[in-house]
């Protein structure tokens, strides 16, 4: 039997692991594939393939290092976002490179093409495919989430839970920043300015979320990391306001919590101490947010529902409910409402023994065109499940039973991330991070619909499954 032959039935035999016979209904309907891409690492279509797909969606290059290169390694595409809101929506996507240099000097993987360093900003015109630098500089490190405002500007974030590289207008902080880009308003891909905006927080950032009254809320990507709310004194001006921290009242991780504002001057230096002081819950590892009408959720990638000290767990994803009274529960958790994952080895006996598709390190967040919740996993074939909010709970457990998986990541050494929905209700955008071909890349995920085509292949690299 031919490997991939061989991979692909080991796949199928743990269909029921992942609900396999259900429909999953919407503008992104899909019967969820069989498993992970468990054996399909050295597959030959992963450089333009890389991901396993439902029947009905194909997938599509972007944008990739032939394209557009900035580093002499791998690019690291990170997060996305578009220009949600004014002249042309939706068409210009905006991307951080999470590249780690160390101090000045040391680039490490931040080594540029044209002799520089450190991390950048940049954006892919998805009418007509054409890829730029927006912005970059030498002291940024580790750029990772990034937002499109209310008020028409670009917020990114660093995920450094130590500064190598201090910001000249913010030295006094000690981890990562995040920045607020005024973009041209004749030129969507060239900016005006860039501002720090350190009232947010010195935090290893990653997970930036704006609500209905210009709050903005953060994440600290930390074993012991908590969640933050920016308020601000006035709507859309991040230069003056206050930083809270979630504390959940019973001094558990879920139930009923409040917001705790925080020392200023010492969130500015390292927001993780302040939380500390004031008694701020901490979750394991949260990494990106998301916000689906008056739910916040948030990725936790090493938590463990079931013991809350141990620092290794597969993972969950959190939501809190926001209002006056902030309302805090796990919502998909391996072993309750998805399977637990258990990799492909080897026994004793020098046997292979077949992994069994599971749920593990959840990281990037996306809402879905119908509000369901898009979740892309941090691991070795890493996953995208989709989580319905809507659906039972047949069992009474307090966790939905809607949890599907709809693609898997063949290129082993590799990550997706930054997943996304922008205007289009049929197609979602995912990065394939550090890639073991050595060629980053921005990806779309598109359904196949009547009359979608000719739109669906402008500015893209087309790939049937």
């Amino acid at each position: 039997m031919k490997k991939s032959t061989l991979a692909l039935t080991l796949v199928a035999a743990f269909a029921a692991n992942v609900h396999a016979d259900s429909v999953v209904n919407g503008p992104m309907s899909f019967n969820p594939i069989a498993g992970s891409a468990y054996g399909l690492e050295a597959d030959p279509s992963i450089a333009t393939e890389p991901w396993v797909i439902p029947q009905g969606y194909v997938q599509s290059i972007v944008s990739d290092e032939t394209d557009l290169d900035i580093y002499v390694a791998n690019d690291w595409n990170d997060m996305n976002t578009v220009n949600e809101t004014g002249k042309h929506a939706g068409r210009y996507m905006y991307r951080t490179h999470e590249v780690r240099g160390g101090a000045i000097g040391d680039d490490r993987n931040s080594a540029r093409v044209d002799g520089g360093s450190g991390g950048a900003v940049s954006v892919v015109d998805l009418k007509t495919g054409l890829s730029k630098e927006v912005v970059g500089r030498a002291d940024w490190e580790a750029l990772d989430g990034i937002v499109w405002t209310p008020w028409r500007t670009v917020l990114f974030a660093e995920e450094a839970g130590t500064a190598a590289r201090p910001d000249p207008d913010a030295p006094q902080a000690q981890a990562g920043l995040v920045y607020e880009l005024k973009l041209d308003k004749r030129d969507p891909m060239s900016f005006e300015s860039v501002a720090v905006r350190p009232l947010l927080g010195a935090l290893a950032h990653e997970g930036i979320e704006i609500d209905a009254e210009g709050n903005v809320y953060v994440i600290d990507e930390d074993r012991k990391g908590s969640i933050y709310k920016f308020v601000p004194e006035n709507y859309g001006d991040l230069s003056s306001g206050q930083l809270y921290a979630l504390r959940v009242m019973n001094g558990a991780k879920t139930g009923a919590a409040e917001w705790v504002a925080l020392d200023m001057t010492q969130a500015q230096i390292k927001a993780h101490a302040a939380a500390t002081a004031v008694g701020a819950t901490e979750f394991c590892r949260p990494e990106d947010l998301e916000r689906i009408d008056s739910t916040l959720y948030v990725a936790l990638t090493c938590e463990d529902v079931n013991n809350a000290a141990n620092t290794s767990g597969q993972g969950a994803v959190m939501a809190i409910e926001l209002g006056e009274q902030p309302v805090v529960s796990y919502v998909v958790a391996a072993g309750k409402n998805a399977p637990l994952e258990v990799k492909p080895s080897v026994d004793a006996n020098g046997n292979a023994v077949p992994g069994v598709t599971g749920f593990k390190g959840p990281d990037n967040l996306a809402n879905g065109p119908d509000g369901k919740l898009w979740i892309v996993e941090d691991n070795a074939f890493s996953d995208i499940w989709v989580y319905d909010p809507r659906s039972k709970d047949a069992n009474q457990d307090g966790y939905r039973d809607g949890v599907h998986l709809f693609a898997s990541l063949k290129d082993k050494p590799a990550e997706g991330t930054g997943i996304y929905f922008g205007k289009d209700s049929h197609t979602l955008f995912v990065n394939v991070q550090h890639s073991g071909t050595g060629n980053d890349k921005t990806m779309a995920i598109t359904k196949q619909h009547k009359g979608h085509d000719k739109h669906h292949k402008e500015g893209h690299k087309h790939h049937d499954d």
